[in-house]
């Protein structure tokens, strides 16, 4: 039998069962979260592009104003569990959508690494590949799709 106490919290509990600490902890602050995305409206096939949020801090994948957020950008979503399962347009690595899923995190993520870099190092996130939507018209962001962020990560074997 194992001993549960060395079993990372996100192994042991489904995603409505964890505190709001640990729901906050899953996000691995790649920014994908962050980019304007495009969906064709006869398919329903979602195309990233690296236009992202006005509040999104390019280098560190952050969100400039989080607790505030809204204010500014009415329409960002928070993410919950109904969400996870809903929207299409989570990338491959996401935490949430890992856990979800039953996968255990990449070897990047921070709870794992235990360093907030490693995502970066790794090549999974939005760090320095994007521009502000303050400087692109919306018209235009057809000519920033990008298939990065649906093709990180390494194949799972759990």
């Amino acid at each position: 039998m194992t001993d549960q106490r060395n079993v990372p919290f996100w192994k042991l509990k489904r995603l409505d069962e964890m505190s709001t600490v640990e729901w906050e902890s899953l996000c691995d602050g790649c920014g994908l979260c962050c980019l304007n995305k495009l969906e064709d409206w006869e398919t329903g096939e979602v195309a990233f592009t690296s236009v992202a949020c006005q509040l999104l801090d390019g280098h560190s994948c952050q969100c400039s104003d989080y607790p505030n957020r809204w204010a500014t950008v009415p329409e960002c979503i928070q993410l919950d569990v109904a969400g996870v399962k809903e929207i299409p347009w989570l990338p491959p690595t996401c935490a949430y959508r890992l856990v979800d899923e039953g996968h255990d995190l990449y070897w990047w993520h921070y709870l794992v690494s235990g360093d907030r870099e490693t995502v970066h190092q790794a090549g999974i996130s939005a760090r320095d590949k994007t521009v502000s939507e303050l400087h692109v018209p919306v018209e235009d962001y057809e000519d920033y799709i990008v298939e990065w962020p649906v093709l990180t990560g390494e194949p799972r074997d759990d």
